[in-house]
C-alpha cells in the first residue's frame, strides 16, 4: 500500500516538474487583416509558426519610431516561421491607414478599436508585445519600447528550441 502512494506521489510530482516551465496558453482569436482580403485566425498557427502579437496604435509615438524595426524583424524572422502582426488598438480605419502608409508597414496589421483581443492578452498601454510560441503558449509579454531589443534574442531560443525533437519520459 505504501509502495502504491508512493508511486502515486512520484507521478503527481513528475506530472507537476513537466508543466512547470510550461507557458500560459494564449488565448485565441480571429481577426481580418487590414488588406480586407484575409483574416488570421490564431489555431491556424498551432504547430506550425511564432506569432509576434505587436499592440500599437497610431498615436503612439514609440510604435512610429519603431514601425521600420518591427518590418526589418517580420522580413528577417519570416522564412523562419514567425508571423509578425500588429493590432491596432483604439484606433480609427482612417489613422490606421494613414500609419499604415506613413511608415510603409512590411507586416499584417489588423484593427482591435474596442481592445476586444488587447484585455484578452492583458493589453495596459502601448506599445505592448505578446510572443506566442508553436504550441500556442505565451513566450512573453513585453510592454514598452524594450521588446524590439529582446525579440532576436527570444526568438532564435524559441526557433532553436523548438527544433530540437523533444525528450520523452
Amino acid at each position: 500500500m505504501v509502495s502504491r502512494a508512493l508511486s502515486v506521489a512520484v507521478l503527481v510530482a513528475l506530472v507537476a516538474a513537466a508543466g512547470a516551465d510550461a507557458a500560459p496558453a494564449a488565448p485565441a482569436f480571429r481577426v481580418r487583416l487590414f488588406d480586407g482580403k484575409a483574416t488570421l485566425d490564431s489555431r491556424d498557427l498551432l504547430g506550425k509558426k511564432i506569432l509576434v502579437l505587436r499592440f500599437q496604435a497610431s498615436y503612439c509615438t514609440p510604435c512610429a519610431k519603431e514601425s521600420a524595426a518591427l518590418g526589418a524583424l517580420a522580413e528577417r524572422y519570416r522564412p523562419r516561421g514567425v508571423e509578425v502582426l500588429a493590432l491596432h488598438v483604439q484606433d480609427t480605419t482612417v489613422d490606421v491607414r494613414r500609419f499604415v502608409a506613413a511608415h510603409k508597414v512590411a507586416y499584417a496589421v489588423a484593427l482591435d478599436p474596442k481592445l476586444a483581443v488587447g484585455n484578452r492578452f492583458g493589453f495596459k498601454g502601448t506599445p505592448y508585445t505578446v510572443v506566442i510560441d508553436r504550441r500556442g503558449e505565451m513566450a512573453a509579454r513585453i510592454h514598452g519600447e524594450s521588446a524590439l531589443a529582446r525579440l532576436p534574442k527570444l526568438l532564435d531560443e524559441l526557433l532553436a528550441a523548438q527544433a530540437r525533437p523533444s525528450r520523452k519520459l
